[in-house]
């Protein structure tokens, strides 16, 4: 154990540099949030056109056993459909992402809300969850009239999760540093 940690105060420099990296790119998703969301659309994209295609190969490999094996093959052609509309067509593939989230959210909510009632003679506290219900509620109702603000939220989630790893990186290696000998 004593030399895992010596290998790492010696090379402390490189979660310095992870650290770095990821408070620059953190920045970056604060800064230009759009090109963030453009840039995870395509990577998507670029990742539902291969499930897709590897969707289809596994429908054809499993047609002479399987007398469902046209669902793979309709899996696969839809997830390659998604995938041409993300790489071009990315704003629609965005807001029908935020439209979905929104619906799921009203739905969702409506539920909580029901269940809480339900609940009510049942146990003590159910007001939670009807407020769990209610702010989904809310929530799904403000992605669908603001969805922009939705795609904004969703970098920014990423910037600053970004920005608070690389500081917990650094730390990490300031530490590191701290232990090797001089």
């Amino acid at each position: 154990m004593e030399n895992l940690i010596r290998v790492m105060a010696d090379h402390w420099w490189m979660p310095l540099l992870r650290g770095i990296a990821a408070i620059l790119f953190g920045l970056m998703a604060l800064i230009w949030p759009g090109l963030t969301v453009y840039a995870l659309l395509l990577v998507f994209g670029a990742y539902a056109i291969f499930d897709g295609v590897m969707a289809i190969v596994t429908a054809f490999r499993r047609k002479a056993e399987d007398d469902r094996w046209w669902a793979w093959g309709l899996d696969g052609v839809l997830s390659i459909i998604i995938g041409l509309m993300a790489l071009f067509w990315p704003a629609a593939t965005a807001l029908a992402f935020i439209i979905w989230m929104a619906a799921w959210g009203v739905v969702a909510g409506v539920l909580r809300i029901i269940a809480a009632l339900r609940l009510r003679d049942e146990i003590e506290g159910e007001w939670a969850l009807g407020l769990s219900g209610l702010l989904l509620v809310v929530w799904g109702v403000l992605m669908a009239l603001v969805p922009a603000a939705g795609l904004l939220g969703i970098a920014w989630l990423i910037g600053l999760f970004a920005l608070l790893i690389g500081v917990a990186m650094i730390v990490l290696a300031f530490r590191l540093k701290g232990l090797k000998p001089v």
